[in-house]
């Protein structure tokens, strides 16, 4: 009962919600910290992901650096990266750079794998009736390919932001900002209260953005079987409209 008892008081304690060091502050370090290193990661893998799925090409070579990935641990890669970093920049070489490097690494192989699967697994009727409309690739790709496999897409996107917020509280080891600060610093002054508040908001946090990124995939997959519905449909278009076609 002591340890739910210091948690509560600490998280109940006003001091802790205000200043620079205080839950607010913490917090949107956190999502600032996890927002850009998804960003990166979806800018580096989903493009790789889309167009191995649209051509086929480089399946295997991909899918086996995705694994190996996920092999590696994100506190090793931090470690690994920290002294080229630090000596580019002493500062955010050492506090942020290797924190974002290692969540782009960590969030890099669900984006990739997502976005090849949900591509290639598109029906492929679909695809050669909209190469038979006279549609390009790269329409094919945007205006048929994606659409339909947005729910997959977007089961990767929320796999990797769950994972990075989850992950990004190793940064505060090497100093870095965000809700693992209070669990450093807690471990150090040895108050109970401390480190297992800031479990609970990062436990809260990584809970909330499970919540909002299965909302979108749940709006995504009603849009894409919506989508995939109508793509259905459009497959006889070049048969009814062609020159010699005669209705049934």
């Amino acid at each position: 009962m002591n340890l739910v008892t210091d948690t509560t008081a600490w998280l109940a304690d006003p001091r802790h919600w205000q200043g620079s060091s205080g839950i607010p502050i913490r917090l949107l370090e956190h999502i600032a910290l996890s927002g850009v290193s998804l960003l990166i990661a979806a800018i580096i893998a989903l493009p790789v992901g889309l167009w191995i799925g649209h051509t086929g090409r480089g399946a295997t070579l991909a899918v086996n650096l995705a694994n190996l990935g996920r092999a590696l641990p994100s506190l090793a890669v931090i470690g690994l990266i920290v002294p080229v970093t630090a000596a580019i920049d002493p500062q955010l070489g050492f506090k942020v750079y290797p924190t974002v490097i290692a969540l782009v690494v960590l969030a890099a192989p669900p984006l990739l794998v997502n976005a090849y699967a949900g591509v290639s697994g598109v029906d492929r009727d679909l695809v050669e009736a909209a190469r038979a409309m006279g549609m390009r690739e790269r329409q094919i790709l945007w205006g048929v390919e994606i659409p339909v496999a947005l729910p997959v897409i977007a089961a990767g996107v929320r796999s990797a932001a769950v994972q990075i917020v989850a992950t990004a509280t190793l940064g505060a080891i090497f100093g870095g900002g965000g809700l693992g600060r209070y669990l450093v610093e807690g471990i150090a002054q040895n108050d109970d209260g401390k480190i297992f508040g800031g479990v609970v908001l990062i436990a809260v946090l990584a809970l909330s953005t499970e919540l909002v990124f299965s909302i979108i995939q749940r709006r995504l997959t009603s849009a894409g079987l919506r989508r995939e519905g109508a793509g259905a449909d459009a497959k006889v278009l070049p048969v009814l409209e062609g020159p010699d076609a005669t209705p049934a």
